[in-house]
Parts: C-alpha cells; sequence; structure tokens
C-alpha cells in the first residue's frame, strides 16, 4: 500500500550542514500542527539522518513563528482517516476500522510508535523550539535529548479539557517534576520558556532572534565527540529512564488515553469531547500566564 498524501508539497525539509543533519516541520501556515504525512515524512528525515555517517547530530526545528501547535485535529490537510505504510508497529491498517479498533491502531503508530522510535535513534538529537510547542509538539520536542528555547516559546498540554489524561508519548512526570506536571496539566497553561528551564525541561533559553545560531553552536560542539561514544550515552540515559518507569509508565497511560476517548464517544459530541482547535485556542487565551511568570 502506497502512503497516502493530501498536501501539495513535503511537510518536512533536509538539510545538513557539516556534521548536523537540520529537519524542519514545514507547515507554517498552520502552525506546524502534524497530520499523518508530515509524521511519516519526519520518520523518512530520521532514518536519512540515522543512515549518514556523517551526520552526528539531529537538529528538529519548526519553520516560522512556531515549532508545532501539535495534533492536526482541524487543517484543511488532516489526513487521519487515511491509510500509510506501517513503519511503528504491527497493528492493522486502521482506515477500514471502526472505534477503538480504529483509534488505538492509528495512534499505536503515528503518536505512541513513531516517537518511541525516534527516541531510540542512535544520534543526539537537539530541538530548536520558538513560539508554540503544544500537545502533539511536546511530544516531539520531549523525544529529542536536549532542548534549546528561544525566549518567545510556550508549552502546553490542554488535553484535559477534553477529558483526555495527557497526549499520548506521556511523559510529563520523567521530564518536570510530579507535582509541576499536575499543575502543567491540571490547568493547561501555558509554560513560558524561563519557566521551563527552571523545572528541568529545557537546557537553555537564548533570544529568539539567535536561536537557530545558538542551537547550531551546541550541536557542532556535541558533534566533536565520538560517535560511538554519543550513541551509548543515549543508550544509557535512556535505559536508566526506563528502568524509572517510563516505558511502563506510558504503557499504562496510553490504556487512560484512549479509555477517555471511548467515554467521550459515549458522553459528549465525539471522542475529543466537542473540543475543536476554535475553542481550545479560546479557552488557551483566556487564561492567565503562569503566576511565577507574572511576578507573583
Amino acid at each position: 500500500m502506497s502512503a497516502a498524501r493530501t498536501a501539495s508539497t513535503e511537510p518536512v525539509r533536509y538539510a545538513r550542514q557539516g556534521p548536523v543533519a537540520f529537519v524542519t516541520m514545514d507547515r507554517p501556515d498552520y502552525r506546524n500542527a502534524q497530520n499523518s504525512a508530515m509524521t511519516y515524512a519526519l520518520d523518512r528525515a530520521f532514518y536519512r539522518a540515522a543512515d549518514d555517517d556523517e551526520v552526528k547530530v539531529v537538529v528538529l526545528a519548526g519553520a516560522g513563528k512556531h515549532f508545532s501547535a501539535g495534533h492536526d485535529i482541524g487543517t484543511p490537510e488532516r489526513d487521519a482517516h487515511l491509510p500509510f505504510d506501517r513503519r511503528a508497529g504491527l497493528w492493522w491498517d486502521h482506515s477500514d476500522k471502526r472505534g477503538a479498533e480504529s483509534r488505538f491502531a492509528r495512534e499505536s503508530e503515528v503518536y505512541l510508535g513513531m516517537c518511541r522510535r525516534w527516541r531510540e535513534l542512535p544520534k543526539p538529537m537537539v530541538a530548536s523550539v520558538q513560539g508554540a510547542c503544544v500537545a502533539g509538539g511536546l511530544m516531539l520536542a520531549w523525544v529529542c535529548d536536549l532542548i534549546v528555547a528561544a525566549e518567545d516559546a510556550f508549552f502546553a498540554d490542554p488535553v484535559v479539557r477534553m477529558g483526555i489524561p495527557g497526549v499520548e508519548y506521556f511523559a510529563h512526570p520523567w521530564v518536570m517534576p510530579p507535582r509541576i506536571a499536575k499543575e502543567f496539566l491540571y490547568t493547561g497553561d501555558r509554560m513560558g520558556a524561563r519557566r521551563a528551564y527552571e523545572v528541568g525541561m529545557v537546557n537553555r533559553v537564548v533570544p529568539t532572534a539567535e536561536l537557530t545560531e545558538r542551537t547550531m553552536e551546541l550541536a557542532a560542539r556535541i558533534a566533536e565527540m565520538p560517535r560511538m561514544g554519543l550513541a551509548l550515552t543515549k543508550r544509557a540515559v535512556n535505559q536508566a529512564e526506563d528502568l524509572q518507569g517510563l516505558h511502563t509508565g506510558m504503557d499504562s497511560v496510553f490504556g487512560l488515553h484512549h479509555l477517555a476517548h471511548a467515554h467521550n464517544v459515549e458522553t459528549a459530541p465525539d471522542a475529543l469531547g466537542g473540543m475543536d482547535i476554535r475553542s481550545m485556542r479560546r479557552h488557551s487565551a483566556e487564561r492567565p500566564p503562569y503566576p511565577q511568570e507574572a511576578g507573583a
């Protein structure tokens, strides 16, 4: 089965500068919302970087003003109903199924499955984040080993408003302290770059105009290390996270995530609790910033 496409242009750009590969999400008109076409294009780009012996480090970025506003739940190029050649697992094609059989199969592939694959890419990955990094955008940043955030970057996972306990790649209690993760999820508020740095979710905060340059400086410094040493170090830290429950924790929360979808289907207009991109943006705009960032 050939991968389906609805977009007229490739949604991901790939370039290499010396030992650094740049993978750039390229749907700026939609704040780099992730449809399936983008997800599979990212997968191809990461494979390309993994296969290139000249590449030592991978930088993941987003074109335009925003890193990624999350999963595509409302653009004209939304393609959740279309079949694609599966890469991350052996679950069946979702496109001719219904209900939980369809949703669980698709999200096991393009969300949890893809992110787990990318986390294991045996080369350091650096996320270069500006503007919105929301919901599904968090998943892409969190699979990276390091995060460099522009001063205008903000992070949020507002899907509890849909009745859903966080995005599918549920790394929240590992990328920030558990009580901060609860506040982050319970309120759905935006966390600015400085606060994200304070709680340990990002490595560096840099002036927005210098984001690309400063990210490249860090990537180039890492690229001076031996490839095998980097690969083994990445594996060592990832294994330590898994021993702390990351992998099994995600499995358990993925089940709760789909329980929430099923509950919504029975009690709300749809599996997203009747929320769409406009209502999510409206609620987000109504919320004040984190108290720590408002000077409280």
